[in-house]
């Protein structure tokens, strides 16, 4: 309790540091294991990907590799990528690397394969708002874009042109590509295309973490809402 007349101290405890750490932590990890789910839901219902992962679905069926598997080999090679833009990654940068591939890899094999439209349709629509559950939660966490969003960043900052651009030319580039290999593309692709951005952006604000007193090592400096997660 404040003195009486004097106002109550703003100064963070010595547990106040810690604690918001755990949470970012736990809204990192939780975010990179929704993601994953979501996409496998994405990839049960049938009804086409998202952009990135028409990619890799069509990688997957040309070398006979897991989805999961390919995401995260295509992950890794983004990063790489990173290297001559001079982006700087952090430890949310290196987990989705990590994470998201084994969590869809692993959700894949336990989810029973559906046949019906009526079923389909419901599995589109929960991955497609869960995947934007996990944006938020993610990207709110402010340890660093994924590789396929600080690949477009560099660009933008190297080029000068607008993100926007960049990122359409990229991904349309990717759909054409993983199409071209077999990768699934259909209503499910128009969809998450249009409904991520503004599903990202709601649940960007409300798992938004309070600011830190002091930039920490392990976060990669930026605008996290301008970022929406493309693993």
């Amino acid at each position: 309790m404040s003195t009486p007349g004097r106002p109550a101290s703003t100064t963070s405890s010595p547990a106040a540091t810690p604690r918001r750490l755990g949470r970012r932590l736990l809204q990192l990890y939780a975010g990179l294991a929704l993601y994953g789910f979501s996409e496998a839901l994405l990839v049960q219902a049938g009804l086409g990907l998202g952009p990135w992962n028409v990619l890799h679905q069509g990688l997957a069926g040309l070398t006979g590799l897991s989805m999961g598997l390919v995401l995260t080999i295509v992950g890794a090679a983004v990063l790489l990528l990173w290297i001559p833009l001079r982006q700087r990654p952090g430890l949310g940068t290196v987990s989705n690397v990590l994470v998201i591939g084994f969590t869809m890899d692993a959700a894949l094999a336990v989810l029973p394969d559906v046949r019906s439209l009526a079923v389909r349709i419901p599995i589109l629509l929960a991955g497609v708002v869960l995947n934007g559950v996990a944006t938020g939660l993610y990207i709110s966490a402010a340890f660093g874009p994924g590789p396929r969003d600080g690949l477009m960043t560099g660009l933008h900052r190297r080029t000068g042109r607008s993100v926007r651009l960049i990122r359409t030319a990229v991904e349309v580039t990717v759909v054409v590509t993983g199409f071209a290999l077999g990768g699934n593309v259909g209503v499910g692709t128009l969809l998450y295309a249009l409904s991520i951005g503004p599903l990202a952006q709601f649940f960007l604000r409300a798992f938004a973490a309070p600011s830190a007193p002091e930039r920490s090592a392990v976060v990669a400096t930026g605008q996290p809402e301008r970022a929406i997660l493309r693993p």
